[in-house]
């Protein structure tokens, strides 16, 4: 079985929600964990992070942090 091997470039806000979780496939359990299931939503193919979250009521910078401390890109 192959395994999954994430990168360790870092998310930012402009990054599309898709672009993320293809980067960074343990993304998805964070970002569903803080409330975004937007993961599997048609708009995650073109929106940003930072909208997404903006959406969401979140802060984009709060988020993106927590996800680069979580994923251990920061």
């Amino acid at each position: 079985m192959e395994e999954t091997v994430q990168s360790k470039n870092p998310i930012s806000t402009d990054m599309i929600v898709r672009d993320v979780i293809l980067e960074h496939p343990d993304a998805a359990e964070i970002l569903m964990r803080i409330g975004m299931g937007c993961i599997s939503c048609p708009s995650a193919l073109m929106e940003s992070l930072g909208e997404a979250c903006m959406v969401h009521g979140l802060d984009g910078e709060e988020v993106v942090n927590y996800l680069n401390q979580e994923l251990e890109l920061a």
